[in-house]
């Protein structure tokens, strides 16, 4: 089975009423949960490689860990925006064109943040917030998952 069988075999999936399903065949084992957010795919010629603990040695020094208050970790702001179903990403309504929305943007409710492509459907985002847009976690034609965070918006 090759990517674009895969790809395509999720497209149907998740736009099917089936919840869960599991597929075996040659040497691809896929399994497929709408009620679990992680999906699998595992190939039975994988080893899964088997991490032992040690302990150091005599020689060596041990690692001190110290964080100093500037790499302490930031609370991040604003809501997310995500992706409402499983597809690939596209900022720009044409390849020439600018992309719908850049980092510092402000939208309103309703407004297009991108498009994504699932089964040859072009499906738009639209805010469902009003406020600058603070982030972009994704990238023109990337695949992304039900749920995954698109857009930060504060």
């Amino acid at each position: 089975m090759n990517f674009s069988e895969i790809k395509e075999l999720l497209e149907l999936f998740e736009s099917s009423s089936i919840r869960e399903m599991d597929l075996k065949k040659e040497d691809l084992s896929l399994y497929l949960n709408k009620n679990e957010m992680s999906r699998q795919v595992v190939t039975e010629t994988q080893a899964t490689p088997k991490i032992e603990k040690t302990q150091p040695s005599e020689t060596e020094a041990p690692i001190k860990e110290t964080v100093s208050l500037s790499e302490q970790p930031t609370e991040v702001q604003g809501e997310t925006v995500n992706a409402p179903i499983v597809g690939v990403i596209y900022t720009a309504s044409d390849p020439s064109a600018p992309a719908f929305v850049q980092v510092g943007d402000k939208v309103s409710v309703g407004d297009t943040l991108c498009i994504i492509e699932a089964m040859k459907i072009m499906n738009e985002v639209k805010s469902d917030v009003a406020g600058t847009v603070t982030e972009i976690l994704i990238e023109n034609e990337d695949v992304v998952e039900f749920g995954q965070a698109l857009f930060r918006i504060s």
